[in-house]
């Protein structure tokens, strides 16, 4: 049960990276310190599913942590 747990656990953590990597930050490290002009901006297309695979992925990865604390 633990061997499984560690493989979804890998397995989420490196979809993690790949997901979160995948986000585009806008105009850089700029936007980081108020240099964006887009202030209020809505999630569409491929951000919005970006976004959404991100929570659902983040879920899983803390579940499984959790889970393997646990057992």
């Amino acid at each position: 049960m633990l061997g499984i747990l560690s493989v979804v656990q890998v397995v989420s953590a490196i979809l993690l990276i790949l997901v979160v990597l995948m986000q585009q930050k806008g105009a850089g490290l700029g936007a980081t310190f108020g240099g964006s002009s887009n202030v209020y901006s809505s999630k569409r297309g491929l951000d919005n599913i970006l976004y959404k695979t991100t929570i659902v992925v983040s879920i899983i990865f803390f579940g499984v942590s959790f889970l393997q604390v646990v057992l």
